[in-house]
Parts: C-alpha cells; sequence; structure tokens
C-alpha cells in the first residue's frame, strides 16, 4: 500500500454531481494527488493533473489503463424517480460503486472511500437497504483502507431539479439550530474533504463517518 506521502493517483467516480464537482476541485489543488482520473458522460474542463474518459458508464472497460490507480472515491447517486425505476436506481446507486471498485481493486487500488446515506441498513426501506447493500459489496473487495461516508441531507446547488430536496433544505436551514447535529444537512465540500481524508488515511481497516461527525 502507497504510503499518503507520496502523491497518489486518485480515482473519482461521479465527478459532475455535487460532491463530486468538490472532491475534484479540492483534489486538482492538492499536491498528495499525482493525478485524478475522472471518467465522465460528457467533457469535463482541462487540467494538467486530470485524466477524462468520457464513457457511458453502462458498458465499463475493463481492460483500460486508468483504472491502474491507488485510491478510489466514489461520489456516485441518483434518486428513484430520477433513474425511473427501483432497478435502475440500484444500478446506480449499488451496482456501480462496487463494479468501479472491483475494476479499481484488480489492478491495485488499495484504498476507496464512499459517500454513502445516513441510515444505511439492511433493516431500512428500499433506499437505505440499497445503500447498506453498496457499503457491503465494496468492503467485501478486500480493500486495506476503506472509508464509508453517511451524510444526512448534502447541502448543494444541484445542476438537476430535486424540488423535494430543494424545499427539505430550506427548512434544515431554517431550523438548524433545533435539528439534532445528526440530522443537520452538511455542506456537500464538507463531505468531499471526509471523503479524501478518508483515502489519504494510513490506518487500516474499515472507518465509518456518520453524519454527526461531518458538522462543524
Amino acid at each position: 500500500m502507497p504510503p499518503s506521502a507520496a502523491p497518489l493517483r486518485l480515482l473519482l467516480a461521479g465527478a459532475t454531481g455535487a460532491v463530486g464537482r468538490e472532491v475534484l476541485a479540492a483534489a486538482l489543488a492538492d499536491p498528495r494527488f499525482q493525478q485524478v482520473v475522472a471518467p465522465t458522460r460528457r467533457p469535463l474542463p482541462a487540467h494538467p493533473r486530470l485524466l477524462n474518459p468520457v464513457l457511458d458508464f453502462a458498458t465499463l472497460p475493463a481492460d483500460a489503463p486508468w483504472w491502474q490507480v491507488d485510491a478510489v472515491i466514489c461520489t456516485l447517486g441518483t434518486t428513484i424517480k430520477a433513474a425511473g425505476s427501483q432497478a435502475a436506481f440500484a444500478a446506480v446507486d449499488r451496482d456501480l460503486p462496487i463494479e468501479v471498485g472491483r475494476l479499481a481493486r484488480a489492478a491495485g487500488a488499495s484504498r476507496y472511500a464512499l459517500n454513502s446515506s445516513l441510515g444505511a441498513s439492511a433493516q431500512g426501506n428500499f433506499y437505505l437497504r440499497t445503500k447498506a447493500q453498496a457499503e457491503a459489496g465494496i468492503r467485501a473487495l478486500g480493500y486495506p483502507v476503506c472509508t464509508v461516508v453517511r451524510p444526512s441531507l448534502i447541502d448543494a446547488r444541484r445542476e438537476e431539479s430535486r424540488p423535494g430536496e430543494r424545499i427539505g433544505l430550506a427548512i434544515a436551514r431554517a431550523l438548524r439550530p433545533l435539528i439534532p447535529r445528526r440530522y443537520r444537512a452538511v455542506p456537500a465540500a464538507r463531505i468531499a474533504q471526509a471523503l479524501l481524508a478518508g483515502v489519504l488515511r494510513e490506518q487500516p481497516g474499515v472507518d465509518i463517518v456518520e453524519s454527526e461527525q461531518l458538522q462543524a
């Protein structure tokens, strides 16, 4: 496992999402990362340390050389409404994070950080069960260093329309002092910091970062 003192090659899955954009900007500005590999469906702005494969996530190229990284951060996520069905949602929030992790692990990656959800549990509703299944699938891949971040509602501007989330954020911001720390909305940048810290840590094992730990 390469020491974090040496610049890491980082694979970022989900670079165009609210948290992924924060991870990408922070990683490209951090000399501890030698290169960021960010596969996306549409091109990203060029950067000297960014490798941006443009592809269809439905058919990941298993033999691509850019799987050879030190660390993976996954911020992939959608909603059941946007996906169109529970099966399509699970394909993005469970199957893709596991498959990305499997391919990178086979190519030598030793660190993985996943953006999951508050309350992820095998006993939860469909959404929370799917998140728990993603966590379990990634842990089963045997990454020496694995971090799972479980934020509450994400406080961020999104490119896609999520009316319910906008209403929830407005209420959460107005009532923030009255809401227990565990359930307060978490800024996307703070989640990104936790994910980056997760792949930079040296302690082996699985670390679960709960939402209340992300609060200032």
